[in-house]
């Protein structure tokens, strides 16, 4: 009898609790991605030569994280690409080819194929890397291990991730 009443009060308080989220949930502020809180990290890329490795779901609203940033006056020196390339011109497994963006004239390396790790030589005129591509999680997608490789790199290189 007495755990009866001790889950009847759980679960009243929990229903009680659902009551009140709901009722101030449509006082609530969207949720904000941390690239559309530019005003927290823009700081700490001032003055500092940046590479990106990004794909087409790195945005900010409706705008590439790297178009935003170069028009926020980001000095960025290079994107690093993974499966599919950095705007998403590749298909699944097709070999990507170093290249320079067209639409920001920055030099894009190709971190699936050939190469799958940024060299000292890559990372020479780097002093912050910023890593953005969205994941699902699954053990086939590409991009956790894209992760773990920059990071090894950074590591290596002495950079800031």
């Amino acid at each position: 009898m007495r755990t009866f009443l001790i889950m009847l009060l759980v679960i009243g308080a929990s229903c009680a609790s659902l009551q009140q989220n709901q009722v101030t949930a449509n006082n609530i502020q969207p949720v904000k991605t941390g690239a559309e809180q530019t005003e927290k990290y823009l700081p700490l890329l001032n003055g500092k030569r940046v590479a990106i490795m990004a794909n087409p779901t790195t945005i900010i609203g409706n705008a590439h994280l790297v178009d935003s940033l170069q028009t926020a006056g980001v000095n960025i020196v290079k994107v690093f690409g993974p499966e599919h390339g950095f705007r998403g011109n590749a298909s699944a497994g097709e070999e990507v080819n170093d290249e320079v963006d067209k639409k920001t004239g920055i030099p894009i390396i190709s971190l699936y194929g050939r190469k799958n790790k940024p060299s000292k030589e890559d990372l020479a005129d780097v002093d912050i890397l910023i890593y953005d591509l969205q994941d699902v999680g699954c053990r086939f997608y590409t991009n956790i291990n894209a992760l773990s490789r920059l990071m090894e790199a950074c590591y290596e290189n002495e950079k800031r991730c």
